[in-house]
């Protein structure tokens, strides 16, 4: 090929988090791999005022901290992020105190992260150079795909022309581009409709200030309020209120399309105006410091899937250049790690010279099942947001089930291996039939029960004793054998958590009087009726409080 440039082991499309995570990860792996990642903006990025993605929950936090190194980095240059904290709406929301909240009173043991992501990914594009990785400046125009186990060709323009690299593995972390994607018409529609603006305001936005309540003001009594992920909700959106370690805010709103018209809230003015009939006591703040407003940027209809991410002929998808789901838990992050991870495999599986058809396939059905997984838990879940008992029992589903599966299988660094356990795949797959299903009953429920609630706080580890045992489960360092052991273990508890939910909801309902036709329909319900002998069968050797599904008070005796 005398018109190529240079040759590579593997060529990363996109020098964002994702791909320069990535290259990271591979050098570190494998020192010895010749890496480029080119990226169409130079460095270094401005700070806060870059991308969005800012908060980070365990997986990815343990990503970046304990695979890649950045230890360092995220204690000293970064915010250690106080949990996720949710209040949701009351009387025009002009009371935050009256709010239900849910969050943490102290900080959980194993650490996530506030993340300024133009200072972190100015760091990472410093240190895949000292690794030996050549970050290139550049605008990657085409990419020709090999079946024939040659080189794969990337065109690739900068400041000197045009010029054509060869690689064996080329990996699309282009974002949104997608151009790898697109190439291969991959894309795959979801039907969760949603749009998110944001901006950054070089103002600490901290809501501790909101209220002179000396009660909720004292009811955190190990942390700071302003450095967890606070979402403001209401019925079909959230707000999203995330500090920086460069001293500035990032706040979005976030709506689903048939609640809330993009119309509405798609400019700077507009979102300031929406905030003002929705969240006044943000708008406030927002407006009495607009003069330090840094950006604004929009994302229209931003979930999306594909239908192949990994293939046997070496090239890749990973990032939002393949999959966008919610932002809502902080998934992408999430999503990304697990995603390199799983490249990672593969690029060095082939470098040994081991034949990686089958398993480029698992990683494929294991990466997309995963996927699957989170998007089910947003899909045509917005209405609920604005129900404080029904939300409040799906966030800690949700979270039990990421901690339970997802978090235990990632810290372990089990997926990569999951093709080869027949169990823990079929364990996987009930965990998606059963989230499926539990997702479902829980818009069954908001639909028969959607009363108002205030002055209540839920704090998942007071709720639930047992939960921070879980959470550190992720970190047991545990021999495949009893890993095994221990995710059978918690697929029988979220069985068991789901026939709880079912009981629990029908007893109240029933107590109350109404909604006998959806009673009636539960059941009957073959799947939802597994799960409630299973609750039976636990009920007496693990006794669960109920207070998750009922926001702290007493629900009636169980038994029926």
């Amino acid at each position: 090929m005398p018109d190529i440039a240079g040759r590579y082991d593997v060529a990363i499309l996109g020098g964002g988090i994702t791909g320069l995570t990535l290259a990271l990860q591979l050098k570190r792996t494998d020192p010895d791999l010749e890496v480029t990642v080119i990226e169409r903006k130079q460095h270094p990025v401005p700070e806060a005022a870059h991308k969005v993605g800012e908060s980070s929950v365990e997986v990815q936090a343990h990503y970046l901290r304990d695979v890649l190194g950045l230890e360092e980095h995220l204690t000293h240059d970064q915010l250690h992020k106080f949990g996720l904290r949710m209040f949701f709406s009351h009387e025009g929301n002009a009371e935050i105190a009256h709010r239900v909240e849910y969050g943490q009173i102290a900080a959980a043991p194993l650490p996530s992260y506030q993340l300024d992501r133009g200072r972190l990914e100015n760091h990472l594009g410093e240190l895949i150079t000292e690794h030996g990785v050549r970050f290139a400046h550049g605008k990657v125009l085409g990419a020709e795909l090999a079946e024939d186990g040659s080189d794969h060709v990337v065109e690739v323009q900068d400041d000197d022309g045009t010029r054509r690299i060869a690689a064996r593995w080329v990996v699309d972390a282009t974002g949104r581009a997608a151009l790898l994607k697109r190439k291969l018409e991959l894309a795959k529609p979801v039907a969760h409709r949603a749009n998110s603006v944001w901006f950054r305001i070089a103002h600490p936005v901290d809501v501790q200030g909101w209220s002179t309540d000396e009660a909720w003001q004292e009811r955190v009594c190990d942390g700071q309020r302003r450095l967890s992920t606070n979402h403001l909700m209401g019925p079909g959106y959230w707000v999203w209120l995330i500090p920086l370690a460069s001293g500035s805010t990032s706040v979005g709103i976030v709506a689903e399309d048939s609640a809330h018209s993009f119309q509405d809230f798609n400019t700077l003015d507009r979102a300031l105006a929406w905030l003002d009939a929705h969240e006044p006591q943000c708008a406030a703040e927002v407006r009495a410091h607009s003069e330090k407003i840094q950006d604004f940027r929009v994302m229209k209809d931003y979930a999306y899937s594909c239908q192949q991410v990994y293939s046997e002929n070496r090239w890749c998808l990973t990032g939002e250049a393949g999959v966008s789901i919610d932002p809502l838990y902080s998934s992408g992050g999430d999503l990304m790690a697990i995603s390199n991870g799983l490249i990672t495999d593969l690029v060095t599986r082939d470098r040994r010279g081991e034949d990686i058809e089958d398993i480029a396939a698992a990683h494929n059905q294991v990466y997309l099942v995963l996927s699957d997984i989170w998007l089910v838990a947003y899909e045509n879940q917005y209405p609920l947001m604005g129900n404080p008992k029904v939300m409040v029992a799906k966030v800690v589903w949700d979270t039990i089930i990421y901690w339970a599966v997802p978090g235990l299988l990632f810290f372990h660094d089990k997926l990569r291996r999951l093709g080869d356990s027949p169990r823990a795949f079929g364990n996987l797959q009930r965990t998606w039939e059963l989230h499926t299903r539990v997702q479902q009953f829980l818009r069954e429920w908001h639909a028969v029960d959607c009363e108002p609630a205030a002055d209540t706080f839920a704090d998942p580890y007071s709720l639930l004793d047992w939960i921070v045992d879980l959470h550190n489960g992720m970190a047991a360092g545990l021999p495949d054998e009893e890993l095994e052991d221990q995710f059978t273990k918690n697929v029988i508890l979220l069985e068991q958590l789901a026939g709880q939910l079912v009981i629990t909801v029908i007893e109240q309902l029933e107590a109350r009087g109404g909604a006998q036709e959806q009673i009636d329909k539960w059941r009957s319900d073959e799947l939802l009726q597994e799960v409630v002998e299973r609750f039976r069968e636990y009920e007496s050797i693990n006794p669960i409080d109920s207070a998750w599904i009922t926001l702290g008070s007493e629900a009636a005796a169980v038994g029926s």
